[in-house]
């Protein structure tokens, strides 16, 4: 049987988010959070389930490693420095069983090179948790267009 090709725009954008991973229009993008510390992740929760479903919080990369297999959120949101395995390794591990994962980191280090290295995971995001409250919503945004935004903040060097 041939497949049918919709004609109206609404059903060719429809089309085009069921089969480019997008959650579909009447559903809310469906987030992991991962962060160690248990007053950081419940801001960052609350931030986020404005306009996200957060399925789970993690708090070690492990768990994160377990849970973004177990659940296949939209969007990850990690912090960088956790005990046992590090976001960004994790990051790296999860990117590398799933190219198509979409990862945003969220942390305090905004050094230059660690910026670097988590970008090169494939990340998606670097926003600093003291802008948090501006760019972690725009950063997940853009993860879930597949485009990159990283914190006003931090400076990138030329190649990005």
């Amino acid at each position: 049987m041939p497949r049918v090709v919709p004609r109206c725009a609404f059903w060719r954008r429809l089309s085009k988010i069921a089969s480019s991973g997008m959650p579909a229009l009447d559903q809310r993008p469906r987030l992991l959070l991962a962060d160690d510390h248990p007053q950081t992740a419940t801001l960052l929760r609350r931030l986020l389930l404005s306009e996200f479903d957060v399925l789970e919080l993690v708090t070690d990369g492990r768990e994160l490693i377990s849970a973004a297999e177990r659940l296949l959120p939209d969007v990850i949101v990690s912090d960088v420095t956790m005990p046992g395995l590090d976001g960004i390794s994790a990051a790296t591990q999860i990117l590398r069983k799933n190219p198509e994962a979409r990862v945003v980191f969220v942390t305090v280090h905004g050094d230059p090179v660690l910026v670097e290295r988590g970008l090169s995971t494939g990340a998606l995001g670097y926003v600093l948790k003291a802008a948090a409250g501006e760019d972690l919503i725009p950063a997940v945004r853009a993860a879930l267009r597949g485009e990159r935004h990283v914190s006003r903040t931090l400076q990138l060097s030329d190649e990005d």
